[in-house]
């Protein structure tokens, strides 16, 4: 019996593949950056078909690391960047314009006008009128030219999709036009708890639902990635997930309030709710999940926006060290928390602030400000904006934390995770692969294809590497959160 598994996480700034062998161990690994494009402030692109290349090409090298051969490849999972999202030709397959990011703010000005329709949009949704979600920039990129796409999406010529919807399309040969619920529900355009493309939606936004992909369940399989394009036969696509309900899934939180934390490009918080809808009065997002056999449930989120592209942005364009693990020492070598703090709104704030005008500071700089203060302060910025998501998420749920679930490449960084333990007084706990979102969409399909059969197979595959505990006194948590309250005073008229 074929007893492999091919995760692939195709993600904002590149594409990982992984085999996992029926112990959960991995056998082959693959990873490539991909291009990011920027042609205006604030607006961020992919080429769409560099991105399925890449997933062709690092599934490939996956296998043969692994040397795995085709027969013995049971299922793949796919996880993916959710709101990132394609409109392309239904009959060529190819994309009318750029794949815009999840980062982009290009509708803003749109976002702006539905204010006051945000209650409406968080009933119907669960999200909030932000340009992070496809749907506003689809309906800029609708509106673009005078409307002409968007009548060739009427007439159903053009698909619109998020990632997941474009890698099915084009490993399937077109055969399967799907998208899952964790993915549909970042999107603006579904309704959360119906699991439906809702009517509002599409009439607030002008988005022609024939240009929608069908939704189904995460948990397939879904379709068959033809034969030639990651091997020699055809493979079913056994899972597809959003990548933060991956990671949630790999970490193993499929209870209530059990919550983790992805520190990657942004950082993203979800916290599982069960069967039940969570409601925020913090400005946080209700979101689709997964329960324990992958059936549908409910989570609440908080999304970070710039977690490690800052500490990119320390080494590509300031060029403050040439590896990103370089930070970790320079970071020790700063002995003053207080100055600077260092805001990273590049493109706006997250939540719980929700502040897209927001843009990036450095508050308290001396003359005495040394290269190692400028870097701890980065990564300082990346736990305190967790923290402020976790402090939200307490009050919503009206439980404290007790344990925060770490992964995500940031995440190694044992200067951070401390540093995160502290701030949030509760245990931080690393698990010994920190790549759990290919985890999460590995597992899922495995468990579907019948590799892995119970959830205490799943539970025995999740390995803890370490646990950082609370090491500094309340008086000095406050002190220090003090300084960085004082610091986001500085970039945005919010203060709640």
């Amino acid at each position: 019996m074929p007893n492999y598994v091919l995760a692939i996480d195709q993600g904002t700034t590149g594409t990982t593949a992984l085999v996992f062998d029926g112990d959960g161990r991995i056998r082959g690994r693959a990873y490539g950056e991909i291009r990011q494009f920027y042609p205006h402030p604030g607006w961020v692109e992919h080429d769409a078909e560099e991105i399925y290349r890449s997933v062709i090409r690092r599934g490939r090298e996956a296998l043969a690391a692994a040397k795995v051969k085709s027969r013995e490849l049971a299922t793949i999972g796919i996880t993916n960047q959710r709101e990132t999202f394609v409109v392309w030709e239904r009959r060529s397959g190819r994309p009318v314009h750029r794949a815009i990011v999840w980062q982009c703010r290009r509708s803003a000005e749109i976002c702006t006008r539905l204010r006051e329709r945000e209650e409406e949009i968080g009933r119907a949704t669960g999200l909030l009128a932000d340009p992070y979600f496809s749907g506003t920039k689809l309906a800029w990129l609708l509106d673009r030219d005078r409307g002409l796409l968007r009548r060739r999406a009427a007439r159903g010529e053009l698909c619109f999709g998020t990632i997941d919807s474009w890698l099915l399309f084009k490993l399937s040969r077109g055969a399967a036009f799907v998208t899952d619920y964790t993915n549909a529900s970042r999107t603006m355009l579904m309704n959360l708890e119906r699991r439906e493309w809702d009517a509002t939606m599409l009439d607030m936004l002008d988005v022609p639902e024939a240009m929608l992909p069908r939704l189904v369940e995460s948990r397939g399989p879904l379709a068959e990635a033809a034969r030639g394009k990651l091997a020699d036969r055809a493979i079913p696509i056994g899972a597809v997930i959003g990548d933060q309900q991956s990671a949630l899934f790999g970490q193993g939180c499929v209870r209530v309030g059990e919550t983790k934390a992805t520190y990657g490009t942004g950082a993203f918080l979800l916290a599982h709710t069960g069967t039940a809808r969570a409601v925020s009065h913090h400005r946080l997002l209700a979101t689709a999940a997964l329960g324990a056999q992958g059936e549908p449930a409910f989570a609440l989120e908080g999304s970070v926006f710039i977690a490690g592209a800052a500490i990119q942005w320390l080494r590509d364009e300031v060029g403050l060290f040439s590896k990103s693990a370089d930070s970790l020492g320079l970071a020790r070598q700063s002995h003053d928390r207080t100055q600077p703090y260092m805001v990273p709104a590049f493109v706006g704030l997250g939540a719980p602030w929700w502040d897209s005008d927001a843009r990036g500071a450095i508050v308290g700089i001396t003359r005495g400000t040394t290269r190692a203060d400028l870097v701890r302060a980065t990564l300082d910025s990346i736990a305190y904006q967790v923290r402020d998501v976790l402090e939200a998420m307490a009050k919503d749920t009206g439980h404290r934390l007790a344990e925060l679930r770490v992964d995500g490449g940031a995440s190694a960084n044992d200067y951070l995770m401390q540093f995160q333990a502290d701030l949030n007084g509760a245990r931080v706990v690393r698990p010994r692969m920190v790549e759990t979102t290919a985890l999460g969409a590995g597992l899922l399909a495995g468990l579907t294809a019948g590799v892995w059969r119970s959830l205490r197979e799943l539970a025995e595959l999740r390995k803890i590497e370490q646990v950082f505990k609370p090491r500094i006194k309340a008086q000095e948590r406050a002190r220090l959160l003090e300084g960085w309250r004082d610091a986001i005073a500085r970039v945005t008229m919010k203060t709640g």
